[in-house]
């Protein structure tokens, strides 16, 4: 599972729309004022992705944690 999780990880960060900091989303959203909402969807989507992947390797590991 892990092996899957930086996996996909590491698909985000090289699709055609790279995954973006909430930081950015958030200038992104203020800047563009409206104007390319297909743009700023893919980037919430990807950042939400993103975001649901890191929760689950942290689940994963709290989980391997209470193991040992």
């Amino acid at each position: 599972m892990e092996k899957y999780i930086r996996k996909e990880l590491e698909k985000l960060d090289k699709s055609i729309v790279a995954t973006p900091t909430e930081e950015y989303l958030n200038e992104f959203a203020k800047a563009n004022n409206g104007s390319n909402d297909f743009l700023l969807m893919q980037l919430a989507k990807n950042y939400g992705y993103k975001l649901a992947l890191l929760n689950l390797q942290n689940k994963i590991g709290a989980v391997e944690n209470l193991k040992e």
